[in-house]
């Protein structure tokens, strides 16, 4: 696929899942960088504000199969990965998928569910694969997690650990829309929901060529140090217990790769580097005490970090 091709193509998503959302262009932004760099994202917020209808609004413009596994402290991890079941005709085991076994999954509330049922997602946010019973399963391509959690209330959930949260390439919140979108998003959705007749417009194989295509986007080798050396800098930090792990910083050098995409271009600029890292980089780290207490927030210490270590120039 050729990039005005890959250009039109990601245009069309963005206008389909437009006709839903109201606004919200940064986030619309940051899923199509997720779903053409191979990554899984969690989108964070008070309730009510439109995260599972984004969500729901990109799978069904893409004609992949949809899961949605609506999170509980009652969900088990076979429900999530499949189980095998004995069958007395043949008289032997049979597998039956979980709700993994899909495209697109829409992990709802998945902070309700409790730490062992998180942890059921690991490998297949890692590997694109379940292994139960000592049996692997390939998953579907494409694969994207997208996951929902209330940051607000604490009685039922469970914090995500942080092997969890270093599986999502982007973590953003979308916050409360102007006056005058949200007066679009009643009348809008006051009637007939516009989700429900949304039809896909992207199918598989399509998707596939875009995430080849993000591969092959050039990014010079002074960026790639660019992102090493903000990376080092998270480990360093006086206020950082724990920094960006490489997983973290490869995921900064895949994103950047689908964002000059998403912008028409097949190699990377500085700009795209410096807009993404604080959604890549900011829920990795896990902040010292006294900076926890002082009400510092990884994404304060990102954007300051931005502004410390000197940008390459473009090349």
């Amino acid at each position: 696929m050729n990039l005005a091709a890959v250009t039109q193509a990601l245009q069309k998503v963005r206008e389909n899942i437009q006709q839903v959302v109201v606004g919200q262009n940064r986030a619309v932004d940051l899923l199509l960088i997720a779903l053409v760099s191979r990554g899984h994202i969690l989108l964070e917020d008070v309730p009510g504000i439109g995260k599972t209808t984004l969500a729901s609004a990109l799978s069904r413009s893409l004609n992949l199969e949809l899961s949605r596994i609506q999170f509980t402290p009652d969900v088990m991890p076979s429900d999530v990965t499949g189980f095998n079941m004995y069958n007395p005709a043949s008289a032997s085991f049979e597998f039956r998928p979980g709700a993994i076994m899909a495209n697109i999954i829409l992990a709802d509330e998945i902070n309700r569910s409790s730490p062992k049922t998180q942890s059921s997602l690991l490998e297949a946010m890692q590997d694109q694969q379940v292994s139960v019973d000592g049996t692997t399963y390939p998953l579907p391509s494409p694969f994207m997690v997208l996951a929902t959690q209330n940051t607000i209330e604490q009685i039922g959930t469970y914090p995500l650990p942080e092997a969890q949260l270093d599986r999502f390439m982007i973590r953003m919140s979308l916050g409360y829309p102007s006056a005058e979108e949200e007066i679009a998003i009643y009348n809008r959705h006051s009637g007939y929901s516009p989700l429900a007749q949304l039809q896909p417009v992207l199918g598989a194989d399509e998707i596939i060529e875009l995430q080849e295509s993000a591969i092959d986007v050039y990014i010079a080798p002074s960026l790639t140090r660019y992102i090493a050396e903000l990376a080092r800098a998270t480990r360093e930090h006086p206020d950082i217990r724990l920094g960006v792990s490489p997983r973290g910083a490869l995921m900064l050098v895949q994103a950047v790769k689908g964002r000059a995409l998403l912008q028409g271009r097949d190699y990377v600029l500085p700009d795209d580097v410096t807009w993404l890292a604080p959604y890549v980089f900011s829920h990795r780290m896990i902040l010292a005490g006294e900076s926890q207490i002082l009400g510092h927030t990884g994404d304060e210490i990102v954007k300051q970090l931005l502004k410390t270590i000197p940008v390459p120039p473009e090349q």
